[in-house]
């Protein structure tokens, strides 16, 4: 591990100044920067601790709910207004790593959760578009399972690991962000972004830029709401395919439709066009299977990770009838 400066600032203005630096990193829980830290992976020349700033609070009122950015992935999970007005949420961060993880995790930190790629976290493997531009990707061509079938590109494939993304993205989350000179406020939908040519740009985020937390809408959509979750193991490990997914419904038919994926795209990914095919139809899992049947259309895949096709429209069928059968 390379030797680095270590700052704590109190207020947004210091950290946003510290964090402007040349290879400067921020750390809150540091569950994955400390990782990539250990595995040379991460070469900071300064760490800037956030935790001291103001923005550790879960806000509620009638129509939202504000994240702060420092509040703890497992105080998120079990909050009681999370759990009755925004189940996925909560569903979604629970199926994610240990619980001692979690009670360190923090939302601002999956909000930028780097890629489990195995090729990306091995310094002894040259070429890795994330971590080295322009040295290739390993990953096409070799070994593949893991990765990803949508909105890869030629230069990278690596999946984003994130639960909680996934289940924001189809709540409609949006991302209130602080820089150098103003804030702004993105959907969650723009705040990923996509390879294309540069992988080792990962986020709407530009230098210095911290993000202070997240709201979301109370709405009948987000309280019918689910997340599952396929993975290899039952616990601590990550999804070969994910949905999050929520309905309004007018009696026995679907009035409004939110459908995400995870484990199967370089981003957190909506499927509008599954979203489409169920207005109006009868809220039955034959419906649902018929709709679940519009994604992955534009999948590209290779020999080893090819059933995450298959097996994507079956979690998201699956996840449909979980919701439909709410009371």
């Amino acid at each position: 591990m390379k030797d680095f400066d270590y700052v704590r600032p109190a207020a947004d203005a210091d950290a946003i100044q510290a964090g402007q630096a040349t290879g400067a990193r921020f750390i809150a829980g540091g569950t994955l920067l400390v990782d990539l830290l250990r595995l040379d992976v991460e070469r900071p020349d300064s760490l800037v601790d956030l935790n001291a700033l103001p923005h550790a609070a879960i806000d509620v009122d009638a129509n939202h709910l504000r994240i702060g950015t420092l509040v703890k992935n497992s105080d998120l999970a079990e909050h009681p207004e999370v759990i009755a007005s925004f189940p996925a949420l909560s569903q979604a961060l629970l199926s994610g790593a240990s619980p001692q993880i979690r009670n360190m995790a923090t939302l601002g930190g999956n909000l930028l959760q780097r890629t489990r790629c195995s090729y990306f976290r091995d310094i002894a493997v040259e070429a890795c578009n994330k971590r080295k531009p322009g040295s290739g990707c390993a990953a096409i061509g070799g070994y593949s399972r893991m990765h990803a079938v949508l909105g890869g590109s030629d230069h990278c494939i690596a999946v984003n690991p994130s639960d909680m993304c996934v289940a924001l993205l189809a709540l409609d989350a949006t991302v209130q962000i602080r820089g150098p000179r103003s804030e702004r406020t993105l959907a969650l939908a723009d705040f990923h972004t996509l390879p294309g040519a540069r992988p080792d740009v990962e986020s709407a985020l530009k230098a210095g830029e911290i993000v202070t937390g997240v709201t979301l809408a109370k709405s009948k959509l987000a309280k019918r709401s689910a997340y599952l979750k396929v993975r290899d193991r039952a616990s601590f490990a990550f999804s070969l395919a994910s949905a999050a997914v929520a309905l309004e419904l007018d009696g026995t038919r679907v009035r409004d439709a939110r459908v995400a994926l995870g484990g199967v795209a370089t981003k957190p990914w909506r499927c509008p066009e599954v979203e489409q095919a169920l207005l109006g139809k009868p809220a039955t899992s034959e419906s649902f299977k018929a709709a679940a049947e519009q994604a992955m259309r534009n999948a590209k895949t290779t020999a080893d990770n090819r059933f995450k096709v298959e097996l994507a429209r079956r979690v998201i069928a699956r996840a449909l009838e979980l919701v439909g059968e709410q009371a």
